[in-house]
């Protein structure tokens, strides 16, 4: 189904005109054949004026219901008699056939934070869907609009259960697909977004692992889903595009709004991370005591202040290890003594 853009019906203006001149027309035709029947004027005369006049004005109207009024970024998708013949696009005044009708089977449905959201609809906690019960209106909007997913439980490729949320930007480019290919093409982007997610998350851990590829080309690599947000962004957008391309629609962005641990894992990762980072830390002092045990020694023997055996020197930097590595202050033991 291709789309056909009509490009010569905006003419309601002067359509309107018309019609009311034709009405008014009408009323005073029967105004004259009231005047020449009671002028005496043979019937014949005024009952023709009479009758044409009524006509007119019964079907006068009926080329005034086919005026349709488009504000910027609005399209309306024709049908005649059940067969498709074109989209009118545009802001505008437009006159078009009165027996021609507007279909939009998405026109009720309104989406979780998107620009279409009326002010009545009945926003649920738990669904990207919502049914708003006002009359709804058959115009389709082509204006970018955003949908913001609920947060999804997937399994990464390590298997660990994360909660993910994307929101995406989207507009129709193509009203004849959007309306004619798919049965509701608001419901099937949501659906689609879903699909979409899941497979793109299951190719990534969550942190930088080892041995996982996410590229597919067999070498491992440090993407992530926390450290490669971008590059995870933008294969969903492909992801979801090559999915709605039949609907007529166009995904501009993806953007993931929001990245967690599932919460029956949460405490454990987190504990996982913290003894991580306790021991890049006390790798990091221990690498800086040693270094400075070795600078101390040098200089005492550069200096040649003590000469310390092997043992001493041992008991040496056993202490310094201890002061340098140590949770706490030390409490320092002063030897009046003798070193032996």
């Amino acid at each position: 189904m291709e789309e056909i853009v009509l490009t010569n019906k905006q003419n309601g203006m002067r359509t309107l005109l018309l019609g009311i001149l034709v009405e008014l027309l009408s009323v005073a035709g029967i105004v004259v054949a009231a005047v020449l029947d009671t002028n005496g004027v043979s019937t014949p005369v005024w009952v023709t004026i009479l009758v044409v006049s009524i006509l007119v004005m019964s079907v006068g109207w009926i080329p005034l219901t086919g005026l349709r009024v488009l504000k910027p970024q609005e399209a309306l998708t024709l049908t005649l008699f059940g067969k498709y013949i074109g989209t009118i696009k545009g802001e505008g005044f437009y006159a078009i056939n009165p027996f021609c009708v507007a279909v939009n089977p998405a026109a009720q449905t309104k989406l979780n934070q998107s620009g279409d959201v009326g002010k009545h609809s009945q926003m649920g906690a738990d669904n990207d869907l919502n049914i708003s019960f006002e009359i709804p209106s058959k115009k389709i909007s082509l204006k970018i609009m955003t949908l913001n997913n609920n947060r999804q439980k997937v399994n990464d490729c390590l298997g660990n259960p994360v909660e993910i949320g994307i929101a995406v930007m989207w507009r129709v480019v193509d009203t004849a697909k959007a309306v004619f290919n798919v049965d509701n093409y608001k419901e099937y982007l949501s659906l689609q977004c879903d699909s979409a997610l899941r497979n793109v998350v299951r190719i990534y851990p969550y942190d930088v692992a080892p041995g996982v590829d996410t590229t597919g080309d067999g070498i491992e690599d440090d993407g992530s889903l926390r450290g490669s947000s971008e590059v995870v962004a933008a294969r969903i957008r492909d992801e979801i595009q090559k999915r709605v391309d039949e609907a007529g629609i166009e995904i501009i962005e993806a953007r993931i709004t929001y990245l967690a641990y599932a919460p029956e894992i949460a405490a454990v990762m987190l504990q996982r991370q913290q003894a991580s980072a306790i021991i890049d830390a006390r790798k990091m002092i221990v690498d800086g005591a040693v270094g400075m045990v070795e600078m101390a020694l040098e200089r005492l023997n550069e200096g040649g202040l003590v000469n310390l055996d092997e043992e001493r020197k041992a008991a040496m930097v056993s202490n310094l290890l201890v002061v340098l590595c140590g949770n706490h202050d030390a409490q320092p033991i002063v030897n009046a003594g003798s070193l032996y």
